[in-house]
């Protein structure tokens, strides 16, 4: 996959637009999770301290072309300023005279954000003229926020297009991961798809199934695929709707020869709250009055089998209901026996996905795994093996 990174740049003195996804959740004016700050401060901070001049691009939530100003970017100076470990200016607008003016003020190791590029309609647009006026504020672009990568915009594409450009260091490390866990993976490589629709990971599903050698499913989309092959799931959440689409990718793998792990034994309740009375069983044994929440010990153990002699895993969705106790052992157990296997050296294991996230998280082992994307939507595009715009204006797609 060819792209520039920063080595590849000569920055001192340079004008370096820097696209972030400063996309952060923000109450009362107070960032509640700065987690994509943290991972974008350290291209701004490299390219700081190598004497360029560092202007931000962020869209920030979805003002749809208007000037909103909840959703201004100011209220992140300061976050920015703290994680880049220097004071961050601010312009009050990404294009226009507020801007040029913003950074012709700039010397060499300033760093300035630029209002919310999403202020103009022309951003969503990806319109030729709105990314000729970002251009015109830089000499290089640097890409750095793969999670906006799956949309053709000014601030994404456009741009790109425009200027000598390069990844940043959390694209670089997006990239490289990916590039590991699916483009050319150290074999044998496990995917676990769980969540709770079939009908939303269709694409991932077809993709996946034709690249791996096992194909974990979890969450309530196991039990679709229960469905399907006849498995009486009472009152358990499924999409009756797409049994035929489950058929279809368990018929792709037997045709791929990939193994579809689906759960034997499942933790069952009459309701869904935390703490409700609950009971394990085989799969064949769930009451018409019971609803699937969670995989039982004898999957995870399978699961943990087949984990033994796998190389790389790719995650994305849960294995239960893992946010309400107890319904959350199965996520938990399976997630433990990839940090530990990663831990290891055994296993190299890339994950992504807001409920991923999160439930690694509630497991404890989020940095335990190789890598954690937060990406979103892109991860998930890029699972699908769709082309993403970002990423294809630096490779020169």
């Amino acid at each position: 996959m060819p792209f520039r990174t920063l080595e590849d740049l000569d920055v001192k003195g340079k004008r370096v637009l820097v696209r972030a996804d400063l996309n952060v959740p923000v109450a009362d004016g107070v960032v509640t999770d700065a987690t994509r700050i943290a991972r974008q401060a350290p291209t701004i901070r490299e390219l700081a301290d190598k004497g360029a001049r560092v202007i931000v691009l962020s869209h920030f939530d979805r003002p749809k072309g208007k000037v909103v100003p909840s959703m201004s970017l100011k209220v992140l100076v300061q976050p920015l300023s703290d994680a880049v470990g220097r004071k961050v200016a601010f312009a009050d607008d990404c294009i226009g005279p507020k801007a040029e003016a913003a950074v012709a003020a700039l010397k060499d190791g300033d760093v300035l954000l630029l209002e919310n590029t999403r202020f103009h309609k022309g951003e969503e647009d990806n319109d030729a003229g709105m990314a000729k006026e970002l251009a015109a504020l830089g000499d290089i672009f640097v890409n750095d926020a793969f999670s906006a990568a799956h949309r053709a915009h000014a601030s994404t594409e456009g741009v790109a297009h425009l200027l000598p450009n390069a990844a940043g260091r959390s694209m670089q490390a997006e990239l490289s991961h990916l590039e590991k866990a699916l483009g050319n993976p150290e074999r044998p490589l496990l995917a676990v798809v769980g969540g709770a629709k079939v009908s939303t990971k269709i694409a991932l599903l077809e993709n996946l199934v034709a690249r791996v050698e096992t194909l974990v499913i979890g969450g309530a989309m196991a039990n679709t695929f229960l469905a399907a092959e006849g498995v009486k799931v009472g009152k358990s959440l499924y999409e009756a709707d797409h049994m035929e689409t489950a058929r279809k990718i368990i018929h792709a793998a037997n045709e791929s020869g990939a193994a579809i792990l689906l759960p034997t034994d499942v933790v069952v309740a009459k309701e869904f709250k935390a703490g409700a009375p609950h009971r394990t069983c085989p799969v064949s044994d769930i009451a018409a009055d019971e609803m699937v929440l969670d995989v039982g010990p004898d999957s995870i153990k399978a699961f943990e089998n087949r984990l033994a002699g796998t190389r790389t895993l790719v995650w994305n969705g849960p294995f239960g209901a893992f946010e309400t106790h107890p319904f959350d052992a199965g996520t938990v157990a399976a997630a433990r026996a990839v940090a530990d296997a990663t831990k290891k050296g055994q296993l190299l294991s890339v994950a992504g996905g807001g409920d991923t996230v999160a439930a690694l998280a509630h497991a404890g082992v989020e940095d335990d795994f190789t890598y954690v994307s937060t990406a979103g939507g892109a991860f998930l595009e890029w699972l699908e093996g769709k082309s993403l715009p970002g990423v294809d204006a630096l490779t020169g797609k």
